[in-house]
């Protein structure tokens, strides 16, 4: 047994440490507020793990003493460090992750409550104690500030005092000693007992050995990342390890690490990520994919990266090497060659071209594609912008010379000068395919996407295509056909808008085939020295575009990962796409803690049963993933459930408000064909006036703003209702403003 107040004296002089193969701290507000509340009401809290061993027998996060034995955390990290952070009023040495969760933790002497400051509610409250203060100041300065509060003084302190007292709290230790457990031994150790998420991954224990021997190298890697993050691209650590492993064994597995010496893996590392500068440039340059949602197949990327370092020189021999490489980089992305078993095809094309180079690459692709390596007008049939050929339609916009329908100008940096932000625009707008009929994967197929300059987009915004599309040929002949727009007449009407998908995607493939054909042959091109460009991915009006940001901001404020975004997700063994997620966070919500989950805003088209069997959490709407979010939190802070307040009799305007929303769905069903299923068991448990202060206070716009604003019937959402005079004083001024702004920041002028 150790006190508290011990582990943390241990922690400021060095003694107890972090081994570096721990991951760093990913903890949120709600878990600490729950840990301190637990701690004060005497709950269990769990013991510790701890790895005593000798300077020379790990790698460790933190400042170290000079010999003597060290103690190595390695379960009740996140724990430890929470309390740390609150009774110290700083994090430890060994700290990675973000301060602020800890920071401005308060303490109610009242209730007995903890929260985080609040401005409003605590500022000229002295009864909200600031914790760090507590414990590093200790109790006196707080006899004085409770002077108002002279009935209750006796009350305050002796609380006070029961929360100081945490310091001596003793927590229950197991120790993992004796000279003969090395880092293999004590993370399989780790990875059995941490029961706060998942096992440590195989890249995490090969850094961990590195890091024995090369104490900086997991700091040297992240500044690379950071520079190309900087640039545009985010990678990950285990990439770039991927990468370093392919350069200096040869294989594809990180245990090959196992006999490399640290100086060997070092000059590895530096020689990869020089063949990875030295792709993106071509990338860049050559292809026009400049930024990270185009940057497709990175796991191709190591075989490159294995194939300069074969190469005299270290880089392409020439631009027809280079363009070749190009190829079968783009095709291998393109039909997944990556997607499913990484290590495996990775050992493959390792072996294959250290053999026979780069066109053996192409032969085996050829191979593996069943000698289909052309691109087919079905290809183009995806949708959103997480499709593998979404990139494809931006490279092409990039290298053939496709022009901005308003001004004529090639997209290309050069050209635009000022003008070099690119959004991707709807040819076929939203509201109007909605209107017609068309469901939310047909709106957002590929072939409805191009790129336009803001400008342009702002001019055109929701105009039909047969409103615009003769005005812009006639001021700019051929400018349709830079952007493989059909130039047929009837096929810009609406009703005729899967016959224009469909001519579109001819269009193309053959464009798309035409070009690997002439970087198949090494044929020089004027795109060879493209530049980047700014690409804003949301269009204006963009109602789930904005629904999604504000789900993130609010993930974020609750303490949760930043997703990634119209991601593609696969079959680890076929390589099929199962899905492509609006969100998804692969490591869980929380880095390291629970499955991985993912946001799907269109079940239909995605393979929920093969994802749920693959272990992925699956949400198919925003409202349930920020429910259950909320509901996270709650039990981790040790939050009591809140009953719904019971509704008073309802006065004739409320009965008239509770009928006007169910017309509300009524209507969205059977103008707009949208089937407001939730809505209506929200109206069934809570009634009309409680649900729509609840779909008001919600951070994002609900489900079904997000479906009524893409149909062009913002008329029919609760903030429309809200607003109508006939409701007027059932709501607050406050959150009439909600329902105010929301309608017309999507542009409702009811």
């Amino acid at each position: 047994m150790a006190t508290l107040s011990v582990l943390l004296h241990q922690i400021d002089n060095g003694t107890v440490l972090l081994p570096e193969f721990q991951r760093g701290y990913v903890w949120n507000r709600d878990q600490v507020r729950g840990l301190m509340r637990s701690l004060y009401k005497g709950y269990p809290v769990g013991g510790l793990l701890l790895w005593e061993t000798e300077p020379d027998m790990a790698s460790v996060r933190g400042s170290t003493p000079d010999g003597g034995i060290r103690r190595l955390l390695l379960d009740g990290q996140q724990r430890i460090t929470s309390l740390y952070g609150v009774m110290r009023g700083k994090p430890p040495a060994f700290f990675e992750g973000d301060a602020s969760v800890f920071t401005g933790l308060r303490f109610n002497v009242e209730d007995e409550t903890f929260e985080f400051y609040g401005p409003a509610k605590m500022r000229d409250d002295p009864r909200w104690v600031d914790v760090s203060r507590l414990f590093i100041e200790g109790l006196g300065p707080y006899i004085a500030e409770f002077s108002p509060f002279a009935d209750k003084l006796s009350i305050y302190i002796d609380r006070l005092n029961r929360l100081k007292n945490l310091e001596n709290r003793a927590f229950h230790e197991e120790k993992i000693t004796g000279h003969d457990k090395d880092v293999d031994v004590v993370v399989d150790i780790f990875n059995r007992v941490n029961s706060g998420g998942t096992a440590l991954s195989k890249g995490d224990l090969a850094l961990a050995k590195i890091c024995a021997q090369w104490p900086s190298a997991r700091q040297v890697m992240r500044e690379h990342l950071e520079s190309w993050r900087q640039a545009g691209f985010d990678f990950s650590l285990d990439w770039l390890l991927r990468n370093a492993t392919a350069v200096a064994t040869g294989r594809a597995v990180f245990t090959a690490l196992d006999s490399v010496p640290a100086a060997e893996f070092e000059s590895a590392l530096t020689k990869s990520v020089n063949y990875i500068g030295n792709f993106l440039d071509a990338v860049s340059g050559r292809l026009g994919l400049d930024h990270d949602q185009v940057l497709m197949g990175r796991y191709a990327i190591p075989v490159i990266s294995r194939h300069l370092q074969l190469t005299p020189g270290g880089r392409f021999l020439d631009t027809a090497h280079r363009d070749r490489v190009l190829f079968w980089y783009i095709h291998s992305a393109l039909w997944g060659r990556f997607a499913g078993s990484t290590e495996t095809l990775l050992a493959q094309d390792y072996e294959i071209v250290e053999r026979s180079g780069i066109d053996g690459l192409i032969t085996a692709l050829e191979r593996w594609r069943g000698g289909n390596l052309e691109i087919q007008s079905h290809d183009f049939e995806g949708s959103t912008r997480g499709s593998r050929f979404y990139p494809l339609l931006y490279m092409l916009t990039r290298v053939k010379s496709a022009r901005d329908l308003g001004s004529g100008l090639e997209l290309r940096a050069e050209m635009l000068g000022k003008l070099t932000s690119l959004q991707v625009h709807h040819i076929f707008p939203k509201a109007l395919l909605y209107r017609a009929g068309y469901d939310r994967v047909q709106v957002n197929a590929i072939a409805n996407f191009c790129f336009l300059t803001q400008d342009t987009n702002l001019m055109i915004s929701k105009r039909a295509p047969a409103d615009y599309f003769a005005e812009a040929e006639a001021k700019h002949p051929g400018i349709l056909a830079s952007q493989w727009i059909p130039t047929d007449p009837e096929l810009w009407r609406p009703e005729r808008y899967l016959d224009f998908l469909e001519a579109r995607r001819h269009l193309l493939a053959e464009a798309a085939q035409s070009f690997l054909a002439e970087l198949r042959r090494g044929v020089h091109s004027a795109s060879d020295d493209l530049r980047p460009m700014t690409v804003v991915a949301d269009e204006q009006d963009d109602v789930r575009s904005a629904q999604i940001k504000a789900m993130v901001e609010e993930m974020r404020r609750l303490g949760y990962a930043e997703p990634a975004l119209d991601s593609e997700l696969a079959d680890p063994v076929t390589g099929r796409a199962l899905a492509i997620a609006e969100a998804y966070w692969p490591d869980g919500l929380q880095v390291g803690q629970g499955k991985p989950v993912v946001l799907e805003l269109d079940p239909a088209a995605a393979d929920l049963p093969k994802l749920e069997e693959l272990g992925y959490e699956v949400f198919t709407s925003v409202d349930s993933l920020l429910g259950y979010a909320v509901r996270r939190n709650e039990a981790t802070s040790g939050k009591e459930p809140v009953e719904d307040e019971p509704q008073p009799s309802a006065p004739a305007s409320t009965t008239d408000f509770d009928r006007a929303m169910r017309l509300v769905y009524e209507r969205a069903r059977n103008e707009a064909g949208y089937p407001a299923t939730y809505f209506l068991s929200m109206l069934a448990e809570h009634g009309g006036l409680a649900t729509a202060r609840k779909l008001l206070h919600s951070p994002a716009v609900s489900d079904g703003f997000a479906a009524l604003g893409e149909r062009g019937r913002l008329d029919l959402t609760v903030e429309a209702q809200v607003i109508d005079p006939r409701f007027e004083g059932l709501f607050t001024p406050d959150e009439i403003e909600i329902a105010h702004h929301r309608l017309q920041q999507f542009g409702y002028g009811g």
